[in-house]
């Protein structure tokens, strides 16, 4: 678990929130985190966060590989 002190986030004149969201952008754009780990880290669905990369001019990289997982967890989905 990460903790960021009160003062650093006061500092950034941010609430925690979009703090957050700030943070799993960065780390996205930067291809540290994919995308789902990124809209999972800003607490955001799918579109949401899709939106939000949208909106800022980030952009996404959807590969070929990822089509093919998600057809795969779709496959999965319907199994259920």
């Amino acid at each position: 678990m990460l903790v960021i002190s009160d003062e650093i986030v006061q500092s950034t004149k941010l609430n925690e929130r979009e703090l957050e969201i700030e943070i799993a952008v960065a780390l996205y754009e930067k291809g540290i985190l994919s995308f789902g780990q990124a809209r999972k880290l800003a607490r955001m669905e799918y579109f949401e966060f899709e939106k939000l990369l949208f909106d800022r001019k980030v952009p996404t990289g959807f590969t070929p590989e990822d089509l093919e997982a998600d057809l795969a967890t779709l496959q999965k989905l319907r199994q259920r």
